[in-house]
C-alpha cells in the first residue's frame, strides 16, 4: 500500500493534538486489531446489540469518556466541557446472513455476520475515543465530543431516529461518519460535498383474488399473471411518471405465489425497495406508487394489500464539513488520500442525523491493492483490516478540526 507523506498541517494549534492522535492509535493498535475481530466473531442483529454494546463500554473503561445508555439500546459518550460540540458515529448491528469467509475470526454465530463492515466503523470509532482521550487529558481538546454508538442501522427507518428522539444530538454544531467501500483501495477515502446516497423506502403488496384450476384462468382472478405484470410495469411505469433525474430504482427481493403447477394461487406477494436520488422525488413517491399499484392489478379482478414503509433519507454533505473530513483525510493519508466519490441508491439513517445537524459521511477504502472487489450485504465480504486504524485516525482528526475553527 502505498499512501502519501501527510500534508503539512493547516492548523498549527492543533499539530501537537494530531500527533497524540497519531501516537494512541499507533501504539494501541494491536488492541484495536482485536476488537476488531471480537465483533467480527460475535455478530448481532438489529434491536439485539447487547454485547456489543457491552464490548464498546468495557472498551471506554478507564477513559474520561462519560457513558449513557438510551433506552431500547445504543449507547451514547461524551467527553469534555464547554464549547462547540461535534458527534461521531457509528453503527452496531450486523445482517442476518451467513459469513462465508474463512478467517479465523469468522462469525460464530449461524445466520448472521457483519457483511456490511460495521464491526470496522465501532472499532473506528473506539480508536478515535481513545486518543480523544489523550488529547483532552493533555489539555488540547478545544470543546467537547460526543460519540454515538447506534443500533439498528439495517433496519427502515433506522436506529438514528431513536437516538435522536432521545436527545442524542442536542446541542450537536457538526456530526461525522464513515462507511466502509470495498470497492476503494484502502489508504483511500471517498468523499463527495452534497448528496452521498439515495432515499430508501420498503414496499410489500400482497395480492387476493379468486383462484382455480389452470384449465380455466378465465373461471379465475389469475392472480400470477397480474403479480407478473407488476413486477414489471410498476418499474416502467414509474421511469415515465417522475422526473428521470430523480434516479427511481424499484427492485423486487422476494416474490412467492401458488405451490403446484396446475393450481392458480389465491394469494401472492411482492416485496422490495423504492429508492431515488432526490429529496423531492421522496416525499411523492409514496402516494404515485400506491396508485399505481392498484391501477395495474385492476384489469385482473384482483385486491392489491400495499404496505409502503417510508425509509432513510438521502445523505446529503454539508459543504463546511465536507472540507473539514477532506483537510483531515489529506492529513492523515497526504493529498492523494481524499478521492472523489459518486453518489449511490444504497440507504443509511446517517440521513436523519443530517436533517438535523450540518455534518457529512464519508467512504472508507478496504480493498487490498491488486486484490479482490467484494460487496457490501454478502457472506463473502472481506476488508483490509489496516482501515480501521485509518478509519480511527479520521474520526479524531476531523473531530480536533472542527473544534479549532
Amino acid at each position: 500500500m502505498s499512501i502519501d507523506a501527510p500534508a503539512p498541517d493547516a492548523h498549527p494549534a492543533t499539530y501537537d493534538a494530531h500527533a497524540l492522535i497519531d501516537q494512541v492509535v499507533a501504539e494501541r493498535g494491536d488492541a484495536l486489531l482485536a476488537l476488531r475481530r471480537d465483533l467480527h466473531a460475535h455478530p448481532e442483529v438489529s434491536w439485539a446489540e447487547a454485547r456489543t454494546t457491552e464490548r464498546v463500554v468495557e472498551s471506554l473503561a478507564g477513559t474520561g469518556w462519560r457513558l449513557t445508555r438510551p433506552e431500547g439500546g445504543g449507547l451514547v459518550a461524551d467527553l469534555g466541557s464547554g464549547g462547540r460540540l461535534v458527534a461521531l458515529r457509528a453503527d452496531l448491528d450486523a445482517l442476518p446472513i451467513d459469513d462465508l469467509t474463512t478467517d479465523p475470526w469468522r462469525s460464530t454465530v449461524a445466520g448472521v455476520a457483519h457483511a456490511c463492515g460495521h464491526d470496522v466503523h465501532v472499532s473506528a470509532l473506539i480508536g478515535a475515543a481513545w486518543a480523544l482521550d489523550a488529547v483532552q487529558r493533555a489539555g488540547r481538546l478545544d470543546g467537547r465530543v460526543r460519540l454515538l454508538f447506534q443500533p439498528a442501522e439495517e433496519v427502515m427507518p433506522g436506529g438514528a431516529l431513536h437516538l435522536i428522539e432521545d436527545g442524542a444530538l442536542d446541542g450537536v454544531d457538526a456530526i461525522y461518519g464513515l462507511h466502509c467501500d470495498p470497492s476503494l483501495d484502502v489508504g483511500r477515502v471517498g468523499l463527495r460535498e452534497g448528496p452521498l446516497t439515495g432515499a430508501a423506502d420498503f414496499l410489500q403488496v400482497r395480492l387476493n383474488g379468486r383462484g382455480g384450476h389452470t384449465s380455466r384462468p378465465h373461471l379465475t382472478e389469475e392472480l400470477t399473471f397480474a403479480l407478473g405484470k407488476l413486477i414489471t410495469e410498476l418499474p416502467a411505469i414509474l421511469s415515465r411518471r417522475l422526473d428521470p433525474r430523480a434516479g427511481v430504482s424499484v427492485v423486487w427481493g422476494k416474490v412467492a405465489a401458488g405451490s403446484a403447477a396446475n393450481v392458480i394461487p389465491g394469494t401472492g406477494e411482492l416485496v422490495g425497495t423504492v429508492r431515488m436520488l432526490d429529496a423531492v422525488t421522496w416525499t411523492e413517491a409514496e402516494h404515485l406508487v400506491r396508485t399505481l399499484i392498484g391501477q395495474v392489478v385492476a384489469p385482473y379482478g384482483v385486491t392489491a394489500e400495499v404496505t409502503y414503509q417510508r425509509g432513510v433519507p438521502p445523505v446529503v454533505n454539508d459543504r463546511d464539513a465536507f472540507v473539514q473530513l477532506t483537510t483531515a483525510a489529506e492529513r492523515v493519508l497526504g493529498r492523494r488520500g481524499p478521492v472523489p466519490t459518486p453518489q449511490s441508491l444504497g440507504g443509511e439513517d446517517f440521513g436523519w442525523y443530517l436533517n438535523q445537524v450540518p455534518g457529512a459521511m464519508a467512504r472508507l477504502g478496504t480493498r487490498t491493492p491488486g486484490g479482490s472487489t467484494f460487496d457490501l450485504h454478502q457472506g463473502n465480504l472481506r476488508v483490509d483490516e489496516r482501515a480501521t486504524a485509518i478509519g480511527a485516525r479520521l474520526l479524531a482528526d476531523v473531530a480536533v478540526l472542527t473544534l479549532s475553527v
